[in-house]
């Protein structure tokens, strides 16, 4: 997962932005240690304009995301609904997309077709993030009132995000990665590996 100075990647030539992208995801600051966790950074002069960030236990696969939302699904009507509303909202807006088609209910962020020419799974812009972030602040001291609902309804020992804990890690690093690009008034980007 990237954050980035949206202006930076604009500024490139459209045709050189995927490239740009694919080297700050998988280049020098790349790791292909699978257990790798948390930020990492360019080290280059000059290169100060994106962070990775590795997601706990996903081994960089987009799997995790996938099922975090199928047992989301599973619980979302036994949470309190503020929590619920919170969460839904986040999720959608980071890798659920679309729960407003099932749910009635979705991140109401405006969609916004990808205008560079890269091959991404996120899109996201700098205005967006602060409102992500502020549903993560919302939802992120209550996590621990999703553990019942998460257990009696969705723990399955199959596929990935089994438990409570690697359910609460995923939007932790979620979590991690809107607060750090609101910081910094930056964008998130994921590609497509």
């Amino acid at each position: 997962m990237l954050i980035v100075d949206w202006p930076r990647v604009e500024a490139a030539a459209p045709g050189d932005r995927e490239e740009m992208l694919i080297d700050a995801a998988f280049g020098e600051a790349y790791s292909d240690d699978l257990f790798e966790h948390g930020w990492s950074w360019p080290e280059q002069p000059g290169e100060d304009w994106y962070g990775r960030y590795a997601l706990r236990n996903t081994f960089g696969s987009y799997k995790p995301h996938f099922w975090a939302g199928h047992r989301w699904d599973h619980m979302r009507d036994f949470v309190e609904p503020k929590v619920r509303e919170a969460l839904d909202r986040f999720n959608d807006a980071l890798f659920w997309h679309r729960l407003e088609d099932t749910t009635g209910v979705g991140s109401g962020l405006p969609e916004r077709p990808c205008t560079w020419d890269a091959d991404l799974l996120l899109w996201c812009p700098p205005d967006h993030v602060p409102l992500i972030a502020g549903w993560w602040r919302q939802a992120a001291p209550q996590l621990e009132v999703v553990r019942e609902p998460f257990t009696r309804h969705a723990a399955e020992p199959g596929g990935w995000i089994t438990t409570f804990e690697s359910f609460a890690d995923l939007l932790t690093d979620w979590g991690e990665v809107v607060t750090e690009a609101e910081r910094r008034s930056w964008g998130v980007v994921g590609l497509r590996c």
